[in-house]
């Protein structure tokens, strides 16, 4: 089977693309880091615009229509570009909420959604809080976070586990893994070309070159398993697919993120470079939505 976006799908993401580059998504996501949400709600009102939240609402209720496809585009240019806010959550919620009058709202880019997968991301802007259930609670105490721009808030009667996580989200959630994967490559890859050790650029260095050779290999394994289980929405092996997804891009942005701390080196660690923007959030994902034991688990149960 072949993994290849049409015409269409290229367009959209490439759109969304430059709107994310022309926004300056690494001030955005300090400013909402630092409790300043006005530049993050900006930026949504324009991912909206762009038809993000309407791909995932059905037609019925103001949408364009569930595609998975086009969303895991989506969800994979704004983990790219470090965009704050529970994008994630948000769009899932348009899955996991069934008829609901909150589509349309959805649709528009009017409500923000957040979900307890167990601990609620960005909570205290969110419209709505829900739990995998369908339940909708109130947010508790901010909670400690790996990312300072995903700003956790504890739930009550949220479920952690397997319990705690929808599919749909899943997907999502490594589609944004993928696209913070890219990122870093991209930025390490461009570092290594300038900068210079003994009058040479570090990316001459045979083992700089293997690092980041088998990191992009890791990656690339990645994208066709993403794809392949946005294909499968809606069949018995979604879940399967998923999960094997999920794997799969935790290792490889995961991975990506601790080649990008050796290339650059002490800088990599450093609140004003942008890579540790990428760096704080591919750790902070790795065991979002379900662990890597979990996914793997249910891959391996199901064969």
């Amino acid at each position: 089977m072949k993994f290849v976006l049409d015409a269409e799908q290229r367009m959209f993401g490439e759109t969304l693309r430059r709107l994310l580059a022309d926004a300056g998504t690494a001030k955005i996501a300090r400013a909402w880091a630092a409790g300043d949400a006005g530049p993050g709600r900006a930026l949504w009102a324009s991912v909206a615009e762009a038809g993000v939240f309407a791909v995932a609402v059905p037609e019925e209720f103001g949408g364009a229509g569930r595609l998975p496809v086009e969303l895991v585009v989506a969800a994979e240019e704004l983990g790219r570009a470090a965009a704050p806010g529970p994008y994630v959550e948000t769009l899932a919620a348009a899955e996991l909420l069934g008829e609901s009058p909150w589509l349309p709202r959805i649709a528009e880019g009017e409500a923000i959604v957040s979900l307890a997968v167990p601990h609620a991301l960005d909570a205290d802007v969110a419209d709505l809080v829900l739990t995998a259930d369908k339940v909708e609670r109130k947010a508790g105490e901010a909670l400690a976070s790996l990312d300072p721009a995903r700003r956790l808030f504890r739930v009550e009667g949220a479920s952690g586990g397997g319990a705690g996580f929808t599919d749909f989200g899943v997907l999502l959630c490594a589609a944004q893994q993928v696209g913070i994967g890219q990122a870093l490559l991209e930025v390490s890859v461009e570092y290594a070309r300038t900068r210079q050790q003994f009058g040479r650029p570090i990316g001459e260095y045979q083992a700089i070159k293997h690092h980041l050779a088998s990191a992009m290999v890791e990656l690339e394994f990645a994208r066709p398993l993403l794809y392949g289980a946005a294909l499968s929405y809606g069949t018995p092996d979604f879940a399967r697919d998923v999960s094997a997804a999920k794997v799969a891009a935790s290792e490889a942005s995961y991975g990506l993120a601790k080649t990008a701390l050796q290339v650059h080196g002490a800088i990599g660690y450093t609140d004003e470079y942008d890579p540790s923007l990428w760096i704080r959030k591919a750790r902070a994902l790795y065991s979002a939505w379900g662990s890597v034991a979990e996914h793997r688990a249910r891959v391996i149960a199901a064969l």
